[in-house]
């Protein structure tokens, strides 16, 4: 089981991993956990030796989604996500993106869904800059909060 770090606790953690391990690095909203979000956490981790997940905040999620999200807490987000077997840390970050998270992570791979293009994947010019990849992966059509949430309503 993985578990919720702030930012300096995750860069401790992190910092002897580093050369020896391939970090894994995503992030996103999960307000309502779903099979497209398992599937893409299960890829992703299966590409390195950890995977890191930025959450976005309460604030952030409601910037990004409207008043009426996020559904679920930032902190039971962040925790049922470290809950998952893929996931070995999971971090809370303010910010609309994760830029200056991905600076403190400092991933092998970044990796996004793939409704992304690598080069539109925001840290990617930090990433390949040290010589990491980017990546977008498999996206499951039809799944998403969003329907869920819509379906939900009916």
């Amino acid at each position: 089981m993985g578990q919720v770090c702030s930012w300096s606790e995750l860069e401790a953690k992190l910092a002897p991993l580093r050369g020896k391990k391939k970090i894994v690095f995503t992030n996103g909203c999960f307000d309502w956990l779903h099979v497209g979000h398992v599937r893409y956490l299960t890829e992703a981790r299966a590409l390195g030796d950890l995977l890191v997940v930025g959450v976005n905040t309460d604030a952030s999620v409601r910037k990004l989604k409207g008043p009426t999200r996020p559904v679920q807490t930032e902190a039971d987000r962040a925790e049922i996500l470290s809950a998952l077997t893929s996931v070995d840390y999971s971090v809370l970050f303010d910010e609309d993106t994760p830029y200056e998270l991905i600076k403190v992570v400092r991933p092998n791979i970044l990796v996004k869904g793939g409704d992304w293009k690598p080069e539109q994947i925001v840290g990617s010019d930090i990433v390949k800059g040290y010589g990491g990849q980017t990546l977008s992966l498999q996206f499951v059509e039809g799944k998403s909060t969003t329907n869920l949430i819509a379906k939900s309503k009916k």
